[in-house]
């Protein structure tokens, strides 16, 4: 017969220990979460450095130095006198050296053929990281539920990528064209920023449990989100421009500042017809269209941050607030670009502004989405 106990009395148990909602997702976290995470920082870091590298390629004109595309064996530079010079005669039979660089020696040549050789190695080196980095997480099963897509688009944007870069060179080949076509640079560098922007969310969203996602996207802010995701789109338009703007060395014709050649809205902004064609080829059109696309994005940059100050959450505020400082920062380079007549050094840091500004918006935006926990007293 059982004993009887009071009610007071302690029971002595075996107990189970059960763990915790979130703990199995924690135990991830320290896993392949952190180990991707990881990964996709390096891979942030190398297509910052390939967008700063690809400016640095446009504004040197080295981008036509290599006329052949070889994604294999193209990895191999000249290694003898007679390769470089066979490398040379490809270059002699395009429109840049013989309306431009006629009569290029052969160690001028080799500059710009280091950079476009830089170049599109650096991209290989992006691709090779990411298929080991994937191809390593996939069969070791590491890859969290519902990321494998994700990661396989990155991979086939970053081939796309290389297809349309060639696309881009190739407009530069034959005809009369000095340089590739300025729609096609803006194709080119939209697609970096965008594989940019995927890896950055990616990394936030890595940075943080799936649970404790799942929590704070019930204290989201749906209007501030708008906002922010309208800026987020008028900034890539501006990048988009400013390619434009960079194909047709726009920011080297212009050079005063508020006014353009002493006029509010330029003379010559229409010189070529059919109309549309201004859009893309009047340095005139293309450089206003800059410009003022960048008041636009400051002014309405400035309208979000000061939404922003009605949120309850500090880290967020904080956020937007790095968003403005860059905002005012890259308005600043901006004109400090016009006035200085673009050149390389001043240009290739108002790029690395893009990519910093275009970094900090969404960041505002994650924290928006996914406002992180803060104490009462905060």
């Amino acid at each position: 017969m059982a004993q009887k106990r009071s009610i007071f009395e302690e029971v002595e148990t075996t107990e189970k220990v059960q763990a915790e909602p979130g703990a199995i997702d924690r135990a991830k976290r320290g896993g392949a979460r952190s180990a991707i995470r990881i990964w996709l920082m390096i891979l942030f870091a190398l297509v910052v450095v390939m967008i700063a590298v690809g400016g640095l390629t446009r504004l040197t004109d080295s981008g036509l130095s290599i006329t052949e595309w070889a994604p294999i064996t193209g990895a191999i530079p000249p290694l003898s006198e007679a390769a470089w010079l066979a490398e040379l005669e490809k270059y002699r039979a395009i429109p840049e050296y013989q309306l431009q660089n006629k009569g290029m020696s052969l160690s001028e040549f080799k500059v710009i053929y280091w950079w476009e050789w830089g170049h599109r190695q650096l991209g290989r080196v992006i691709g090779l990281v990411w298929a080991l980095g994937f191809f390593w997480f996939l069969l070791r099963k590491k890859i969290p539920t519902g990321w494998t897509g994700q990661l396989l688009l990155l991979g086939g944007l970053g081939g796309l990528q290389g297809a349309i870069g060639w696309w881009m060179v190739s407009s530069g080949l034959e005809g009369t064209m000095l340089d590739v076509a300025s729609y096609r640079l803006a194709v080119h560098l939209g697609l970096a920023f965008v594989i940019l922007g995927l890896i950055a969310w990616s990394v936030m969203k890595l940075g943080r449990s799936e649970a404790e996602l799942l929590q704070a996207r019930r204290n989201a802010e749906p209007s501030l989100k708008r906002m922010v995701s309208g800026l987020l789109h008028l900034s890539y338009l501006q990048i988009i421009v400013g390619a434009l703007v960079a194909g047709i060395d726009a920011g080297r014709t212009y050079t005063d500042w508020p006014l353009m050649a002493g006029d509010v809205f330029p003379s010559l902004a229409f010189e070529h017809s059919p109309w549309w064609r201004n859009f893309f080829e009047s340095e005139a059109l293309v450089q206003f269209n800059h410009r003022v696309l960048g008041y636009l994005l400051f002014a309405f940059g400035l309208f979000v941050w000061q939404r922003s100050r009605r949120s309850a959450n500090r880290a967020t505020k904080q956020a937007y607030d790095w968003m403005a400082a860059m905002l005012f920062g890259q308005l600043v380079l901006g004109i400090g670009t016009v006035l200085y007549a673009a050149p390389w050094h001043i240009a290739i840091i108002h790029q690395f502004g893009a990519v910093v500004l275009v970094t900090l918006i969404l960041r505002a935006r994650f924290l928006t989405m996914y406002p992180t926990t803060q104490s009462v007293r905060s």
